[in-house]
């Protein structure tokens, strides 16, 4: 059995992220990445069982970091209104310094590659959009601000201005930062997405 070297891998990672940050719209091959990377293809698969994999690893890397994340902000914060902009803040953030990875979670890096892909990358929004809802729901028993809408519609309307600032971002080849004009969206759409229960 082949040894892993933790830090090969690592550097596998870091340079098809980068790859993908900068040949936006092209596809990655895995000949394109070992040379990037400085070895042979077969050291690359000595790595990673397939290129799916490797793109796998990266969207765990995303799973782990924004989920982690909210997990602290959850821990910190009850106020609907502050939970919800900082969850904004931290995928936003993610996005703005993973501009690769920002590739796969929107699915731009993924044509052509495995289905299992983009299961993955829905199942990651769908998580968002779930915790979006658990957190509307909490609010809904206090007697503090709460959704004006459904739960349902406002949640979705969190994940869609979420999608479509990532989206806006990959589409200008990462000149849009997603975080520009953060904080005078959100004061705009928290007077409607939220009334006081």
């Amino acid at each position: 059995m082949a040894s892993h070297n933790p830090n090969r891998r690592q550097q596998i990672l870091e340079t098809l992220a980068l790859q993908l940050e900068s040949n936006p719209g092209s596809r990655i091959t895995t000949a394109g990445l070992a040379s990037a990377v400085g070895v042979s293809e077969a050291a690359l698969y000595r790595h990673f069982a397939s290129k799916a994999k490797m793109f796998e690893a990266l969207i765990d890397f995303a799973e782990e970091s924004v989920f982690g994340l909210i997990n602290n902000i959850l821990a910190q914060d009850k106020d609907v209104v502050t939970r919800c902009d900082k969850i904004m803040r931290v995928v936003l953030g993610f996005s703005d310094k993973n501009p690769g990875i920002t590739r796969i979670l929107l699915g731009d890096a993924l044509v052509g590659e495995n289905d299992r892909l983009r299961v993955r990358v829905n199942r990651f929004f769908q998580r968002l959009e779930t915790q979006f809802k658990q957190i509307l729901r909490e609010a809904n028993l206090g007697h503090g601000m709460r959704a004006t809408a459904t739960i349902d519609a406002t949640a979705n309307q969190l994940l869609i201005l979420l999608e479509g600032k990532m989206g806006a971002y990959v589409r200008s080849e990462f000149a849009i930062n997603p975080t520009d004009y953060w904080q005078d969206q959100w004061e705009l759409l928290q007077k409607s997405l939220f009334k006081q229960g």
